[in-house]
């Protein structure tokens, strides 16, 4: 009987050893997963290329032209136009269309889509130099993720290097939109190259650069507001790999957020870059007739538009930028 009780007591003792290793095994299973399910999830962090990324950003740039251009049209008629021209936005897209045709809501877009790419792509090159400069001052990896701050301060960093081209390209299209806003007025150019003829002819170079300052003033925190507010929400979306509809959304809300911060420089911008020859000295000139004449709502002019742009146009320019970006990777 001893004999026989000790061998149950043995398989019993057997069976609860085995059924003890078993949960240690499963236990350790489902750390092992979730360790693995942890670094799935750690946050994607792209190789800098200043190749990909001026390739990149060309093509996001040429993708916002054609979606963005008409409404950028508009704003520029409704901030140069006289007080009782247009009653607002759909007026004015109104009397274009029914003066010009639809072709007409793209004129002047030869200044910008020829301009976009060099200035899309030293933008997003500019953002990766700023990149490296916030990595480099607060010694972070590269292969670690940036701080919110950091990807703010790339994204003043990227308008510095781009108003190079933005300036003279912006002062071209703006000339080029206002043509023929006022009744019984005909174009005075044919396009972008007989412009600069005229501009500089009439002040050389200079005439050409007019608005160089306040195209920084509107682009510096304008771009701080832009790839701070993609990269936050693109974040929020909790996934590794760039998502169409993420990226859309990021990308639209970006450019909200762009607008609402640079529009009253870019109505500054507008009216000193298209104003006669020595009307004003500067841009506080500008500002202090605009107020005077205007009010502050004077400084918010094409606002509607701008908004109504920045969505589509900006969703389409980082959608165009995470695609070429993505193909890119996969090449090479």
């Amino acid at each position: 009987v001893s004999t026989q009780s000790t061998g149950i007591l043995g398989k019993l003792f057997l069976k609860s050893l085995c059924r003890e290793t078993n949960k240690a095994t499963n236990k350790s299973n489902m750390s092992s997963t979730e360790s693995a399910e942890a670094i799935e999830k750690k946050p994607e962090v792209r190789k800098p290329s200043q190749l990909k990324s001026l390739l990149s950003g060309g093509f996001g740039g040429v993708c916002l032209v054609f979606v963005g251009h008409p409404f950028d049209l508009i704003k520029v008629r409704l901030q140069t136009a006289s007080a009782s021209q247009y009653k607002g936005a759909v007026d004015c897209f109104k009397q274009t269309v029914a003066k010009d045709g639809v072709r007409g809501l793209y004129r002047g877009m030869g200044a910008p889509l020829t301009g976009i790419t060099p200035i899309f792509s030293i933008c997003f090159w500019g953002y990766d130099i700023g990149e490296r400069i916030a990595r480099w001052a607060a010694g972070t990896a590269p292969n670690q993720q940036l701080s919110m701050t950091q990807v703010m301060f790339a994204g003043g960093f990227s308008a510095i290097p781009t108003t190079a081209i933005m300036a003279p390209g912006e002062r071209i299209k703006v000339v080029l939109q206002i043509q023929g806003q006022n009744p019984g007025e005909t174009p005075k150019f044919k396009g972008p190259i007989d412009v600069i003829k005229h501009l500089y002819k009439e002040g050389g170079i200079r005439s050409i650069f007019r608005g160089t300052n306040a195209t920084l003033l509107r682009d510096v925190p304008g771009s701080v507001a832009w790839f701070g507010v993609y990269e936050y929400l693109k974040r929020q979306s909790g996934t590794t790999t760039p998502n169409p509809f993420y990226t859309l959304f990021a990308g639209g809300m970006a450019g909200i957020a762009n607008w609402l911060i640079a529009i009253p420089a870019d109505v500054i911008k507008s009216r000193f870059q298209t104003a006669p020859q020595g009307k004003y000295s500067g841009v506080i000139d500008v500002t202090r007739d605009l107020l005077k004449e205007q009010g502050v709502k004077g400084l918010y002019k094409g606002v509607a538009p701008a908004l109504l742009r920045a969505f589509p146009a900006n969703a389409a320019c980082f959608f165009g930028v995470e695609l070429a970006r993505s193909t890119l990777d996969k090449v090479w």
